[in-house]
């Protein structure tokens, strides 16, 4: 009889039980339980997506011989090269995407990657809206890989609060937002990898990249890197093509200086400070009684530099710049980059096993030192062109060499008085104020690539410093 009560008791509770269930689950959530969907990287595309814009480029190719190669035959090659002019040139136009992003919008600056313009002719900015504006070249920085652009808007555009790239940390949550393949405003996201990270590409090696897991194709170059909160933390770049899951932008702290002077000059001005340094190797360490190998040597002091003005000597051991620790030339060079004209540098040397810390003010390298420097350099002078070059822009024009040390490089290599320079690196020369200005912002490599021009062969030689 107990046993009947209790199979009844477990029977009624099971079905009360039962229909508790069935009416939960009937009800659905209630408003409470629900999950908000906007959360800080919906907020932060939905702020910053309108100040993304999608950049338009043509530019033209030039191909001195279009008949090279034509039929496959080396005998019909050569009569075709023979036969035409060798001045003959087609041209073809060509146009590729990037991105960008709004930082004044009172002003109408764009500030996108230099790789996405710097062949340009020709470029168009358009925005999330579809408004299409012509842009103007402000200024481009190849070294930074950095351009500023400039459109123009009757009204205010939307932009974007620039952040402090200085503080990040690994592992936080970052937005990238760009024109992949042309897919206008894609968003991905992801994390900081890395920072500080050198990459080396097909001419040349940039540093203190940010590394990301977000996605970064080709078209999101220079389009905005944004923490939570829609700061702009970098600017990613499509530069390095063996990139598989991994991104890179350049931190905006870097790209401040680089911005200013591109506004206010059109390029990038380096600052001198009027040292010559050298890595230490251990052989030097030990010669000089040195615990490591940390820091950089002043092999050179410039006559008549702010170094001394502020009593850096030969021999001394830079350790540090205004808290940036200095373990190598490479450390020294990219640290100086990141100041302008007027800064004062923090110097902490060795000297002669004390430490000593000086203040040196940045100033800017005097144009009528240019040709001593020139003449230092490369063994070269150079003047303007009596007779400009047919068909040639005034920035192909070239400077003609009108003396060389029979000494130097160039010499050795076969160049001669009456040869037209018309390149150093991938600057531009069309006069005597285009090649001073070349020399000052080389001088401090360690080789150089110039092009020259003798009747109508042109050669690319490289030249160490």
């Amino acid at each position: 009889m107990q046993k009947q009560i209790y199979r009844k008791s477990f029977l009624f509770c099971s079905l009360i039980t039962g229909m508790i269930i069935v009416l939960m689950c009937s009800a659905g959530p209630s408003a409470a339980d629900s999950f908000n969907r906007e959360t800080a990287i919906v907020k932060t595309v939905k702020q910053i997506g309108p100040a993304v814009v999608n950049i338009n480029s043509e530019y033209e190719v030039r191909q001195r011989n279009p008949f090279s190669g034509f039929s496959g035959d080396p005998f019909f090659d050569s009569f075709f090269k023979d036969f035409f002019d060798p001045g003959f040139e087609r041209r073809q136009k060509r146009s590729s995407l990037g991105s960008g992003v709004i930082i004044d919008g009172k002003e109408g600056f764009v500030l996108t990657n230099a790789h996405v313009v710097v062949k340009t002719a020709k470029v168009s900015v358009v925005l999330k809206d579809e408004r299409s504006f012509e842009a103007e070249i402000v200024g481009i920085d190849p070294d930074s890989d950095l351009a500023v652009l400039k459109i123009k808007s009757d009204e205010p555009l939307p932009d974007i609060e620039m952040g402090n790239s200085n503080d990040l940390m690994i592992g936080e949550t970052v937005v990238a937002i760009g024109n992949p393949f042309g897919f206008s405003n894609t968003v991905t996201t992801g994390i900081i990898s890395a920072v500080d990270r050198s990459i080396r590409t097909n001419d040349r090696v940039f540093h203190n990249f940010i590394q990301t897991d977000a996605s970064i194709n080709p078209g999101n170059s220079g389009g905005p890197l944004l923490n939570i909160n829609g700061e702009l933390i970098g600017i990613n770049t499509a530069i390095y093509a063996k990139a598989q899951g991994i991104g890179f932008a350049i931190p905006i702290n870097k790209a401040k200086k680089v911005i200013n002077d591109l506004i206010l000059y059109g390029e990038v001005i380096p600052i001198w400070v009027g040292i010559v340094t050298q890595d230490i190797d251990t052989n030097l360490a030990q010669y000089m009684g040195l615990k490591d190998t940390r820091g950089v040597l002043v092999k050179k002091v410039e006559k008549k530099s702010p170094a001394v003005d502020a009593g850096i000597m030969e021999g001394d051991i830079i350790k540090s710049i205004s808290g940036q620790t200095i373990s190598s030339k490479i450390d020294y060079e990219v640290t100086i980059r990141d100041f302008a004209n007027g800064d004062s540098l923090a110097f902490d040397l060795l000297r002669d096993g004390k430490k000593k810390s000086v203040t040196v003010t940045a100033g800017l390298f005097p144009e009528k030192l240019a040709p001593e420097l020139a003449m230092e350099l490369l063994g070269v002078m150079v003047e303007d062109q009596k007779t400009p070059l047919f068909n040639a822009s005034d920035k192909e024009q070239g400077v003609v060499i009108s003396q060389i040390d029979s000494r130097s490089e160039l010499a050795g290599i076969g160049v001669h008085k009456g040869d037209i320079i018309h390149k150093i690196d991938a600057l531009r020369i069309g006069n005597t104020k285009d090649f001073e200005k070349a020399i000052i912002k080389c001088r401090k490599k360690s080789s150089i690539v110039v092009m020259i021009q003798r009747g109508n062969q042109f050669y690319n030689i490289t030249v160490k410093l």
